[in-house]
């Protein structure tokens, strides 16, 4: 990844998908599709890497259970 500050429109289209599909799991009408949804995105190369490198400049909260 070349800035970690400034992720490629996929990747924002890629993080955009996991807001909302947190916000509709989230919601009264959430739905087990939204749980895949995340789970697949939360699994893809450019969200992992992405999150590892903020991770190692200290700009996401620590998972709990890692």
């Amino acid at each position: 990844m070349a800035d970690m500050l400034k992720p490629s429109p996929g990747l924002l289209c890629k993080l955009g998908s996991i807001a909302i599909h947190t916000q509709e799991l989230l919601s009264p009408d959430g739905h087990q599709f939204d749980r895949v949804a995340l789970t697949t995105l939360l699994a893809d190369p450019d969200v992992t890497a992405w999150l590892e490198e903020m991770d190692s400049a200290a700009m996401v909260p620590k998972m709990r259970n890692s």
